[in-house]
């Protein structure tokens, strides 16, 4: 149904019948754009028209009958646009059948122009309001649209790509949106690497008018720097247990943790799955090595994936690995994923409940056949030495099962064996054995002499509620080691929020200031690094997620 603006209509007309003379009609045409004929049907006569009619008075209906002129069409809400006749100027009625205003060919297409113009507008003002690469092709595969985000992702001007073919820039992705255009299925969160530089996301969608393909557009949202950030944290990632003696690492008298040491131990060779639970921050990921160099798999590779750091739709491409067919279609570029990566050895997945609840169902799939999918790929991957998986959460599964946000069969499937780290403020009888424990390593990686904490210290030490667990307190004795320059480390070394209850002099609060700069500095820079990504942005400093909320509360950076 047509709807025509106001401004579109012209109403400047006059309705005669047939008997009116053809004088009249010129006189009437000085006062009005149209005079408008009515008998059994209409007849249109323009201003500009005037010129066709005779000098000699006769009847309009004669002059009609003589000329043979055409009738106009009238336009009712109940006909389509495809209906209409343009040859002449159409009437627009209610209705009710009352002549409501005139449209001819030429201002009907300024509209069609203009509203084609708005629409284009619109289009080009959204592309360039969203974040992600936009990138708009015809159905030669010629591109149309490419905003100011595909410049900054792919370093390609817009005036060196418009009306070019895409495929004279990226080969690989000439064939994803040729495949768009010639089978017309849209992409959803697909893993894509359009040339050697960049990896993107990307969503595409064919574009259709009257059930054909005209264009294809996509979106696609840059993760390189996410990607090589997590390649960056894989490479760095340190080892925290001695490999001779794995289990003699975990100090503590605490029974809680002397249990999971023992469970751990025992399991270490049975190469079961085994997930371990607990705060962020209480070791887990020290005990997964343990695990790993304790038992069968030790000579193997240890390798871990952190579902927090990871994009979402990145994950599966990081899991299972990838195969992406070049320009020719004959050559094939394989990734292995971390499943493979691990093989004959331990696979760690962190933040194992930030994995999509997609992948969840195909990485179940994969530890129940032995067998799976790389992105793109039709085959199965069988890997013929098995691959160990150690799995960690700080959240509670089973609720997220219960309210449908965890898969059910993955989470029997891994619970058969679950160890859980008991929280550093359930076993402060331990804090004392670690603090020695931190200040050798410290003192040995900084080649400085272990100097003493005040009795003031430890006394805090105890009564902190460590929301950041042992890594917390290993950051601590971190920094006392490197701050400390004397023989004796005070409260004014310890960090804002564990001594609020304590008065500084004059002298140690500048230095302590110049210290908590120097600090927010640092954490600025690394949020900045991980796109305010606060757990790539917490290992990244080499603290727990739990510590740096602290710290981003402390020096009010939220």
């Amino acid at each position: 149904m047509l709807e025509f603006e106001q401004n579109n209509l012209h109403t400047s007309f006059l309705i005669t019948s047939l008997n009116q003379d053809i004088s009249e009609i010129k006189n009437k045409l000085t006062e009005y754009s149209f005079v408008v004929v009515e008998g059994e049907k209409y007849y249109v006569i323009s201003r500009n028209e005037r010129h066709f009619l005779p000098g000699d008075d006769i009847l309009v209906k004669q002059w009609i009958e003589q000329t043979e002129w055409p009738s106009s069409p009238i336009y009712i809400e109940e006909l389509s646009l495809s209906d209409l006749d343009w040859n002449r100027p159409l009437l627009v009625s209610n209705r009710e059948g009352k002549i409501k205003g005139i449209i001819t060919a030429t201002s009907w297409i300024k509209t069609l122009e203009r509203r084609n113009e708005n629409l284009e507008n619109a289009f080009f003002t959204l592309a360039e309001t969203i974040n992600d690469a936009v990138t708009a092709v015809d159905r030669d595969g010629n591109v149309v649209c490419w905003n100011t985000a595909a410049e900054n992702t792919y370093k390609i001007k817009r005036e060196n790509i418009i009306g070019q073919k895409i495929g004279e820039h990226f080969q690989s992705d000439s064939i994803v949106l040729h495949r768009i255009l010639n089978e017309g299925r849209p992409v959803r969160g697909t893993y894509h690497r359009p040339n050697s530089d960049n990896h993107v996301l990307i969503n595409a969608s064919p574009i259709t008018s009257q059930n054909q393909i005209i264009g294809g557009i996509a979106t696609e949202q840059d993760i390189t720097q996410m990607v090589r950030l997590n390649e960056e944290l894989d490479s760095s990632l340190p080892l925290l247990i001695q490999q001779p003696k794995p289990f003699s690492s975990i100090v503590g008298t605490n029974s809680d943790l002397h249990q999971a040491l023992k469970v751990a131990q025992k399991v270490a060779y049975a190469e079961i799955p085994v997930l371990l639970t607990g705060e962020s921050g209480s070791g887990k990921e020290m005990l997964a090595q343990a695990i790993h160099y304790g038992g069968s798999k030790r000579t193997g590779p240890f390798i871990t994936l952190n579902c927090s750091v990871v994009p979402p739709n990145f994950l599966e491409f990081e899991l299972f690995g990838y195969q992406e067919r070049t320009f020719t279609e004959d050559e094939q570029v394989t990734q292995e994923g971390k499943i493979q990566q691990a093989s004959n050895g331990t696979l760690f997945i962190e933040e194992l409940d930030k994995m999509p609840l997609d992948v969840q169902q195909k990485f179940l799939n994969y530890l129940d056949d032995q067998a799976f999918y790389r992105v793109g790929e039709n085959e199965p991957v069988t890997l013929s030495e098995n691959t160990r998986v150690i799995a960690s959460t700080s959240q509670n599964l089973e609720e997220m099962m219960q309210n449908g946000e965890f898969n059910e069969s993955l989470y029997y499937h891994l619970t058969v064996m679950n160890i859980y780290i008991p929280p550093l403020r359930e076993r402060k009888e331990d804090i004392q054995e670690l603090v020695e424990q931190f200040m050798q390593e410290f003192s040995a990686k900084y080649k400085k002499k272990a100097p003493e904490i005040s009795e003031e210290v430890m006394e805090v030490l105890h009564t902190y509620s460590w929301p950041g667990n042992v890594q917390e307190l290993r950051n601590v004795i971190e920094r006392f080691i490197l701050l400390c320059d004397g023989g004796h480390v005070s409260v004014s070394y310890l960090p804002h929020n564990m001594r609020e209850d304590f008065s500084l002099p004059e002298e140690e609060k500048e230095v302590e200031e110049n210290e908590e700069k120097n600090e927010a500095v640092l954490i600025e820079e690394a949020l900045k690094k991980t796109y305010g990504n606060k757990s790539a942005a917490a290992n990244l400093l080499g603290i727990s997620r739990g510590t740096l909320y602290n710290k981003l509360k402390e020096y009010g950076l939220n």
